[in-house]
């Protein structure tokens, strides 16, 4: 009985020591603000996070950082093997295309294991965009929980003019969506946060 006893307080004791280790952290407060896209997540200007240090290699095998582009990105996550990825695809081009000049910018961060496979599907959409290679997923973990489900692709973060966070669509997103959620991010000022 004594055994027993001491075990299950041994096991009552390790199990609060992990816990005390390993205590979740907050999640982002996020609000929805576009009804006809459900899984947009906004961020509040004021509850805005600075953007993570997104950075690697291209799968041109080049130097690419988000730090590079502050300002003006919009980040999709993507894989060759996933049927949204191919979906919004021409999208992500167009809008980069038709906004760019007011400095949209699309920076990809890819999470296919075989880079072949990155690289046709890059041909094959003829991405205007550069992405990172990622196969490991561990720029998804410098992200904010909370913000996005990193475990399924795609989803796309979309960063103000101060280079910070100010939302999210997890899973597939339309030109009609990104149209209206970038309107609202380009008539913001540089200093909205």
């Amino acid at each position: 009985m004594k055994r027993s006893c001491r075990a299950a307080i041994l096991t009552a004791a390790f199990a609060t020591a992990l816990a005390g280790c390993s205590a979740p952290e907050e999640p982002l407060r996020t609000y929805r603000s576009l009804p006809e896209q459900p899984l947009f997540r906004s961020i509040r200007p004021a509850d805005r996070p600075d953007a993570p240090a997104l950075a690697g290699t291209s799968l041109a095998g080049k130097p690419l950082s988000l730090a590079d582009h502050r300002g003006e990105v919009v980040v999709n996550a993507w894989a060759s093997w996933c049927g949204p990825c191919r979906a919004e695809a021409p999208a992500l081009n167009r809008i980069q295309r038709e906004l760019g000049d007011r400095g949209v910018r699309v920076m990809g961060i890819n999470n296919d294991t075989e880079l072949g496979d990155a690289r046709a599907f890059e041909g094959d959409y003829a991405l205007g965009y550069p992405s990172l290679h990622d196969p490991l997923g561990k720029q998804f973990f410098k992200l904010p929980k909370g913000l996005v489900n990193t475990q399924g692709l795609p989803f796309t973060v979309f960063v103000d003019r101060a280079g910070k966070l100010a939302g999210a669509v997890s899973g597939g997103v339309s030109e009609e969506d990104l149209e209206a959620i970038l309107g609202a991010l380009l008539k913001e000022k540089s200093g909205a946060g």
